[in-house]
């Protein structure tokens, strides 16, 4: 029976880390698109004296896209910013007490994704059936949807992982090693 659960657990880690780096590419393509269009609005703006309309909607909008779509990847791979210093201090001394450590953060963490899963969803369905938007009308509006419904899947996506990290066995932290310097001749 253990070998079963272990076994659908691993089968839904892989699934959800492809999830994870299938997001985090298409907020890589989002960043290249700002790029795109910064560009855009610089070259327009200077030469042209014809600014992209909407630059600073666009960008306010791909900023929360990126943050969203990189987030489960980061989660993912264990790159969220947090400190492990205490962690990987009392690791060697005391395995058993770090994993649990590791598990209780983790599991605040699923926490907190799930409430803001929880309290987006609504906004999420309020935006999709009022089709409200920002920016200016006549010059740029785009709907607020979206960047909703980016944020809900996932934060939802997070919880999800965070929640396979505690089912699935301790790993190891990674230690920050500093750089090694080659000795001169």
């Amino acid at each position: 029976m253990l070998a079963l659960f272990r076994h659908w657990v691993g089968a839904l880690s892989k699934f959800t880390n492809s999830i994870a780096m299938l997001a985090n590419v298409a907020g890589t393509l989002v960043v290249l698109a700002l790029v795109a269009v910064v560009n855009y609005d610089v070259i327009a703006r200077g030469f042209f004296n014809a600014p992209f309309r909407g630059a600073v909607e666009v960008v306010q909008f791909t900023m929360v896209l990126i943050v969203f779509l990189q987030l489960p990847d980061v989660v993912r791979v264990n790159r969220l910013t947090r400190s492990d210093g205490f962690l990987v201090v009392i690791g060697p001394r005391f395995p058993r007490f770090t994993a649990f450590l590791r598990h209780v953060i983790e599991g605040i963490s699923a926490l907190f994704m799930a409430a803001i899963a929880v309290a987006i969803y609504p906004e999420f369905i309020e935006m999709w059936h009022t089709k409200d938007y920002f920016g200016i009308p006549g010059v740029f509006t785009a709907p607020w949807w979206p960047t909703k419904l980016a944020i809900f899947l996932s934060a939802s996506l997070c919880t999800i992982i965070f929640v396979l990290k505690i089912l699935s066995p301790a790993q190891k932290p990674e230690l920050i090693k500093a750089p090694e310097h080659e000795d001169s001749k």
